[in-house]
């Protein structure tokens, strides 16, 4: 009687033969099974080839170190995160104890519901202004891949990130101040789609300008906000937001001359 055949790799397995996520055992008896399957070993080779080629292409940028601004905002991310499970772990304790209490901190709760609105309307430019810091630590250093879309497309680049935020878009001219447009990139956001304009000196210096809706402008009345300057993560930003929308300028400067780039900026738009 004839020995059952073994069932066909799984795709997850036919991943973990190319890549190498398994132990010697494992593999040992992946092998035995991919020796019966002509499909399988088809599909293997392929990926690997893809595998490799991939890797051949990007190798320079693989083994360039991680940028020191990108390991900052990194960990300030991390240390964030942990922050606020510490803060749901000590909200719930909060809670029972609210409830305990009951009906007697009914007025104390009230007026506590009152700031606490107050902080939720505020975070979004707060979690904004993180976000544009962020993405200036992620691009700002990047030497082959600095935007999507370089300073040569200009009038494309304008039309493409105007169209994918619903708003149109200026761009601001910071030449007379030293800085020449790089290009720009097209980013996720909390509300939709953000941009990031990126602008260098002569001396590789780079800042960017991010921009996009607020969430915390969604269902009420336009608003205006003045400067705001925020330096948490080693990424000095001044922002602020008008009609509904957002803006970030961030880059490694003296928190007065980004002042002043800002003041020129909002001038312009």
């Amino acid at each position: 009687m004839n020995a059952p055949s073994p069932p066909p790799l799984t795709e997850a397995e036919l991943h973990a033969l190319v890549d190498g996520q398994h132990s010697t055992q494992d593999r040992a008896e992946l092998d035995v099974r991919l020796a019966q399957d002509p499909v399988a070993q088809a599909t293997v080779a392929r990926w690997t080839e893809q595998r490799e080629r991939l890797r051949g292409l990007h190798a320079r940028v693989l083994d360039e170190p991680v940028p020191a601004t990108l390991l900052a905002a990194a960990r300030q991310t991390a240390g964030a995160h942990q922050r606020i499970q510490q803060w749901w772990k000590l909200g719930g304790m909060a809670a029972s104890v609210v409830l305990a209490f009951g009906g007697g901190w009914m007025g104390n709760s009230v007026w506590q519901s009152k700031s606490t609105l107050q902080v939720v309307r505020q975070a979004p430019s707060a979690e904004f202004v993180r976000q544009a810091r962020f993405a200036h630590a992620v691009y700002s250093p990047e030497k082959r891949h600095p935007v999507e879309v370089a300073a040569a497309e200009r009038e494309h680049l304008v039309q493409w990130l105007s169209k994918r935020v619903g708003r149109p878009l200026k761009l601001p001219d910071l030449q007379p101040q030293g800085y020449e447009l790089v290009g720009g990139r097209l980013l996720p956001g909390d509300s939709g789609a953000r941009a990031q304009f990126m602008f260098q000196n002569a001396a590789g210096v780079r800042i960017t300008l991010y921009l996009g809706a607020m969430d915390d402008q969604k269902g009420g009345a336009p608003q205006e906000t003045a400067f705001r300057f925020a330096a948490d993560g080693g990424v000095p930003s001044f922002y602020w937001t008008d009609q509904g929308f957002g803006y970030a300028l961030s880059g490694p400067l003296e928190r007065n001359a980004l002042m002043q780039l800002a003041e020129t900026v909002y001038r312009q738009l």
